[in-house]
């Protein structure tokens, strides 16, 4: 096992999507506000980490591999801190296009003893306009023959949307690089003849507006058949949370249960878990292995505290323990 994340290293994955500043004010409260029943925040300390499609970019790097990240930010302080925490880990920033008209999407997290106690977002949903729109095929077109795979990661917030998404499929796949999605509901049915696409529960349910008990394998099955009837994806991978993964070649499916795990914090797992995914995909690993590893990856995370990347010494560790081998 320890040979096919080896093989992940130098590995080149163009990242499209929405990417956020997720910063962190942290304090002590030992009062309420004379003013208003809130809590008043004596601040210690502030953090900004990358958030959104650039903490895909970060288990990239994670993983040994090289993320080559386009999206769309404003002109803005957030903007500048964005790309500075893009620098710190000697991130390519070429292929982030930045706009007068936009802004940075923010969530800062108010933290109360170790608690948090309020969320402050500031962003810009819309979709993004022609201008901008141009400017990001632009710079992927640049980049897309120099990759081994593609991620098109959605948040919602404007970056994907349902005029560029056929496009940016159509660029890869007849550069012949792969495709894998991290699809949200309002783009859902947009991601057309891609690779891999990769749903929760909720987003497959959202995304089909259906009704079914998705718990139940067999509903699971003929949703998944559903949408691979309008898409005509390669494979359809779904998160199960608790109940791990499922993936399918819409000719057999493989049910692989979670690993026991202390979940700790379940954020930022959907992103290590299509991160292992896509390199998987990159090196041409077999569909049930992608599942196992890219599932483990994601329960090692949930261990942790917050959002953070996969530790790829501690998912090699656990790897030896998977019970085939890829054939």
């Amino acid at each position: 096992m320890d040979s096919i994340i080896d093989s992940f290293r130098g590995k080149k994955v163009l990242i499209v999507g929405d990417v956020m500043v997720d910063a962190y004010i942290m304090g002590k409260v030992e009062r309420l506000s004379p003013e208003a029943p809130v809590p008043v925040v004596n601040i210690e300390d502030k953090d900004s980490r990358l958030g959104g499609a650039a903490n895909v970019a970060l288990n990239i790097i994670a993983l040994g591999a090289e993320p080559i990240l386009c999206s769309v930010i404003g002109q803005d302080q957030e903007g500048t801190d964005f790309i500075r925490l893009m620098d710190d880990r000697g991130m390519l920033t070429k292929g982030i296009v930045e706009s007068a008209k936009r802004r940075t999407t923010t969530k800062t997290r108010i933290l109360g003893n170790k608690h948090q106690l309020l969320r402050l977002d500031n962003e810009v949903t819309t979709d993004i306009n022609e201008q901008e729109n141009d400017a990001l095929i632009n710079v992927y077109r640049k980049y897309i023959d120099a990759c081994d795979v593609v991620i098109l990661e959605d948040y919602n917030k404007g970056v994907l949307t349902e005029n560029n998404i056929p496009m940016l499929i159509d660029i890869a796949l007849k550069a012949g690089k792969p495709v894998a999605v991290d699809p949200k509901k309002k783009n859902f049915l947009s991601y057309k003849h891609v690779t891999l696409f990769k749903p929760n529960l909720k987003e497959i349910r959202e995304g089909l507006n259906s009704d079914l008990n998705l718990k139940d394998h067999h509903n699971l099955e003929t949703v998944v058949e559903e949408l691979h009837r309008i898409l005509n994806n390669t494979y359809t991978m779904v998160t199960l949370s608790e109940d791990g993964v499922m993936i399918t070649d819409h000719n057999q499916y493989d049910f692989i249960p979670a690993h026991v795990r202390h979940i700790s914090d379940v954020s930022g797992a959907g992103d290590t878990v299509i991160s292992v995914a896509s390199l998987c995909l990159a090196t041409g690993v077999e569909r049930r292995l992608i599942a196992d590893l890219a599932n483990l990856a994601g329960g090692l995370v949930c261990e942790e505290t917050g959002v953070v990347p996969i530790d790829v010494e501690k998912l090699k560790k656990e790897a030896q323990y998977l019970t085939y081998s890829s054939h």
